[in-house]
């Protein structure tokens, strides 16, 4: 079945306009995802009634290769203007855009394409060995494994607030109280919409990224002289010293690429929460003598080795049961059944050659964006050699326009200016950032599945540890917040220890 299967793929990539359409739509997902305020969803949107008059294979090759595309091309704008291009590239911009002040952009924008194309090769590698296995285990989770899962992303605010940490869980908890704005369903009432209808659908969070990324980076570089890169842009840099950086850290792009996988493959996780996660344990994993947040190339390495790695991950549930992993794959759920592709054991039986195809095309797609991204992508470090007096309104602008495109909503544009101010001081007076983000986008997946979990246990909160899988995943948040506190009350007992000695 299996070699069938890849033999009747590679007939439908290698026949006829199949190959063509595979590179189109990485090119046009790059450049989609480099564009803050655009991203995944609405270029499979936008796409997607095209495919009407397409085979069946090449609609979802081309909506794949535009989904997988664009988490690369997020990356661009976070390094280079400090600008997630989608939210899967938030944790980029910490270290990647460090490297670009440093006159390191060359080097930060090939470590991206690099580890982007290495972490969702080795995804994708694993998706195809293991897709049997691994659709029984997305099985096992449920509302209260989703709680924890994002929980356990909240309490990552300990790892990550560097510097002062009562100023890390400020942010966060922040960040949380933000999410709670709008109508949510699960409470079934308004919450902090001060009577505005505006506010019933809750704050945008794409919107508050961009604003506390670019309009507040904007901000801060209005009082500096010259371009982005403080020392200049280094023109003699080379394009593959990405290549050589990811490959000094395979263990951070490997395991990266699992954690974007296995965190994909959960519905409603999504890239947002794996780079995230993933960034969190290579700091925690650290030698604790590299500083991150200041340009560490391996801080880029496991963000966009992970939100790659999603790729692969959310088609798990998509193809398996119908259940989209993300927002992108809900669209591509839409066109394999637009084109009568029915989700279930139909694709991995009847139909599996076209599994097998759309496999083999995210495969020679990392390659392309490998390629694309050492060649070409790489050239446009010399924007950040541009004066700021020049580069500041137009990111100003199109920031505006794209946060104008997200829901067509003015709010979204008064959003961004004033998280452009609220970031500014953020960074201002050292606040944890990404404590902020954690906060604000992990907020409404953990109250929504805590709602629903006590609802399934007439509210016994023995719904999370009465499981293997819920324990464990209770008993690691637990050790990760404990464990500040552990070494705060150890620390003066180590040094009257030595002391003594």
């Amino acid at each position: 079945m299996i070699g069938g299967g890849f033999s009747g793929a590679i007939d439908i990539l290698f026949t006829g306009s199949t190959m063509g359409w595979l590179i189109a739509g990485i090119l046009v997902g790059i450049v989609i995802g480099a564009i803050p305020g655009l991203g995944p969803n609405l270029g499979l949107a936008v796409v997607l009634p095209l495919t009407v008059r397409m085979s069946g294979p090449d609609a979802i090759i081309l909506l794949i290769s535009i989904y997988s595309g664009a988490m690369y091309g997020g990356s661009i704008a976070a390094i280079l203007i400090n600008t997630p291009g989608t939210a899967a590239a938030a944790a980029t911009t910490l270290d990647g855009y460090q490297m670009t002040r440093q006159g390191r952009a060359m080097d930060a924008l090939s470590v991206s394409a690099t580890a982007s194309a290495v972490g969702g090769l080795f995804a994708i590698v694993t998706l195809i060995l293991l897709t049997p296995y691994l659709t029984t285990l997305v099985l096992l989770f449920g509302s209260p494994e989703y709680f924890l899962i994002a929980l356990f992303g909240i309490a990552l605010i300990t790892v990550v607030a560097r510097g002062s940490l009562v100023k890390g869980l400020t942010a966060g908890a922040f960040g949380l109280l933000l999410s709670t704005i709008g109508f949510p369903i699960a409470v079934g009432q308004p919450r902090y919409t001060f009577g505005t209808m505006l506010l019933f659908d809750g704050l945008n969070f794409v919107a508050v990224l961009i604003g506390i990324f670019a309009i507040g980076e904007m901000i801060k570089l209005a009082g500096e002289r010259g371009g982005i890169a403080k020392d200049g842009v280094d023109m003699d840099g080379s394009v593959f010293s990405g290549v050589v950086d990811v490959l000094r850290a395979p263990i951070t792009t490997i395991k990266s690429g699992y954690i974007g996988m296995f965190i994909g493959a959960i519905p409603g996780s999504g890239a947002s929460i794996a780079n995230f996660v993933s960034y969190a344990e290579t700091v925690r994993s650290g030698s604790g003598d590299e500083e991150y947040g200041s340009g560490n190339y391996r801080g880029v390495i496991a963000s966009e080795a992970a939100n790659n790695g999603t790729v692969a991950g959310s088609l798990i549930p998509t193809f398996s049961f119908g259940i989209p992993g993300s927002g992108s794959t809900a669209i591509l759920l839409g066109g394999l059944m637009m084109h009568g592709l029915n989700p279930g054991p139909e694709l991995f039986t009847t139909n599996i050659d076209i599994t097998y195809s759309v496999f083999l095309a995210l495969l020679i797609g990392n390659i392309i964006i490998l390629a694309v991204g050492l060649f070409f992508i790489t050239k446009t470090s010399y924007v950040t050699a541009v004066n700021s007096n020049y580069l500041i309104p137009l990111v100003i602008v199109f920031s505006t326009l794209g946060s104008l495109g997200l829901r067509g909503n003015w709010l979204d544009v008064f959003t961004v200016l004033f998280f452009g101010v609220f970031g500014f001081f953020l960074m201002t007076y050292d606040y944890s950032i990404i404590a902020f983000v954690l906060g604000i986008i992990l907020g409404p997946i953990a109250e929504e599945n805590l709602i629903r979990s006590l609802q399934l246990s007439d509210g016994s909160l023995m719904v999370f540890v009465n499981e293997p899988i819920p324990l464990i995943l209770t008993l690691m948040t637990v050790a990760l917040v404990g464990l500040p506190f552990l070494k705060a009350i150890a620390s003066p007992f180590q040094r009257y220890v030595m002391s003594v000695r």
